[in-house]
């Protein structure tokens, strides 16, 4: 592939606020000690505020939110997972899928996907006014990416400034990028993590490189990228973790290249000691959970009434996720089901070892297993409160369900239509046998179904619901007093004030 000439810096127009203004205040100088001047950073080949909205899949960051961000001279991310399309009428297409096995539904998906990012690219390029830029948000273990991401930047020429990707080792994405004329921005969780990708294909395409997302692991909303070795009960402070990624950045050369903090963001008055700090460098700033609270976001009247009255400690660190992966999500109803499955867990053998000896009967057929005395008394009690479905996971473990439950457990991983490129619920494989070779998990869920319903239904409650930790500062932030709800413009200039 012939390497393509880095694309000319542009500067915009002026963006759309006036950084860290203030009542009663004109000049960041009038008072002693006050915030840092919000400089405007190169970002994709354009001079903009240095505020990024985050991109939220299923069908949430879409091309009205992020256009807005756009034209208010700041980055608009749309999310390009399984994005929403629409007919000629601008009626939703629904996702349906007919395909009689996964392999079909799996082709259904990519081209649903493909159709709908190429959407919501021109819908945020139209709603920009030219102003700012708009990135397109993927996920590197989502299904057929790289294939979805060669249709919608081949469909989307020119309407689409960079590509975001996080959600695993995104080590192609430079060279899918650079074939299209676009940055790319890896969301890392660690210098290590950068190292490892710079090493094995960005130093290929490093004029292309826009930037850096620092995604904080344990304050993020959505998939979280704590490693093996990270605690996910302690977490650590987002500043020497930059400062060590901006100290391996700059040992390649890369001194210059911003860095996007993501995750735990809210009032940049709090992250005042990171402007024109040489530790940090050129420094932009992610916003996930805010934009959800504006006109518009597509999220339910429901969900957005709910995030008004999340409290501290209501966004929950959790390990359900078909990915693997840690993830931050409401702790609603949904996730409090999911509790109770592991909860309600014991290990088991199919012959009988050890203190592993207590028969126990399994199934319509009543086929034994064998467990510890001890657990075959609290599975009777489960029994006995109507969980009396008992699944087996990988690890050879027992979990007890309803039966209504266990059926749509069962249905809906039979129902699995590939949207990762490996599923620990249904085990679905990006690969030419379709299967991860091992059990389906079902303490986990399908991922593709409750993100879809959570975004377009009015149910928030017995749907997954990603947050940052941050979320309940809509209940205590003046801003949204009595239940205001402001345009992206409203935010972005909220923002820019510090608040």
């Amino acid at each position: 592939m012939t390497e393509l000439p880095q694309p000319p810096a542009e500067r915009g127009p002026s963006p759309g606020c006036r950084p860290y203004e203030r009542a009663g205040r004109t000049n960041e100088n009038d008072l002693e000690g006050s915030l840092k001047a919000l400089r405007p950073l190169l970002i994709s080949g354009r001079e903009v505020l240095p505020l990024v909205e985050g991109g939220k899949g299923i069908s949430v960051s879409i091309g009205e939110c992020t256009g807005a961000f756009a034209a208010a001279g700041a980055v608009g991310t749309f999310s390009g997972v399984n994005a929403d399309s629409y007919d000629d009428s601008g009626n939703l297409i629904p996702q349906l899928y007919h395909g009689k096995t996964r392999r079909e539904r799996h082709d259904e998906l990519i081209a649903h996907s493909i159709r709908g990012g190429i959407q919501q690219a021109r819908i945020a390029h139209e709603r920009s006014n030219g102003q700012g830029r708009i990135h397109m948000n993927v996920l590197w273990e989502m299904g057929a990416c790289e294939q979805i991401l060669h249709g919608v930047l081949e469909g989307a020429k020119g309407l689409i400034h960079g590509v975001t990707c996080g959600a695993g080792m995104p080590y192609k994405v430079a060279e899918i990028a650079a074939h299209y004329g676009c940055y790319y921005y890896p969301i890392v969780s660690s210098a290590r993590a950068f190292r490892a990708l710079w090493l094995r294909s960005f130093n290929k395409v490093p004029h292309l490189l826009g930037g850096v997302v620092y995604e904080d692991p344990w304050l993020a909303g959505g998939h979280n990228g704590l490693s093996n070795s990270e605690d996910p009960n302690r977490p650590e402070a987002p500043l020497p973790r930059i400062a060590a990624l901006r100290q391996t950045m700059a040992g390649f050369g890369l001194g210059e290249v911003p860095i996007i903090m993501a995750g735990g963001v809210w009032y940049l008055r709090d992250w005042d000691e990171w402007l024109d700090n040489p530790a940090v460098g050129p420094i932009a700033f992610q916003f996930g959970t805010r934009p959800l609270l504006t006109k518009e976001s597509p999220i339910s009247d429901e969900w957005k009434r709910r995030l008004l009255t999340l409290k501290e400690g209501d966004v929950f660190l959790n390990r359900f996720s078909p990915t693997g992966f840690y993830s931050s999500a409401v702790n609603n109803a949904f996730i409090q089901e999911l509790r109770g499955r592991s909860d309600r867990q014991v290990a088991y053998l199919s012959k009988p070892a050890g203190e592993l000896s207590a028969e126990f009967p399994v199934g319509p057929r009543g086929r034994p297993v064998y467990m510890t005395a001890g657990d075959k008394v609290r599975a009777q009690g489960w029994m006995s409160e109507g969980f009396t479905a008992a699944l087996k996971t990988p690890d050879n473990t027992l979990i007890f369900v309803t039966p209504p439950k266990s059926e749509e457990i069962l249905e809906t991983q039979v129902a699995c239509m590939g949207c990762l490129s490996a599923c620990l619920f249904s085990n679905w494989a990006q690969n030419e046998a379709g299967t991860t070779g091992k059990k389906a998990d079902p303490r986990s869920y399908c991922i593709q179904k409750t993100l879809q319903a959570v975004s377009h239904t009015m149910d928030c409650e017995n749907q997954l619901m990603f947050a940052g930790h941050n979320g309940f500062k809509f209940a205590n932030d003046p801003f949204y007093a009595n239940g205001f709800i402001p345009t992206v413009k409203q935010l972005v200039e909220r923002i820019c004030t510090g608040d």
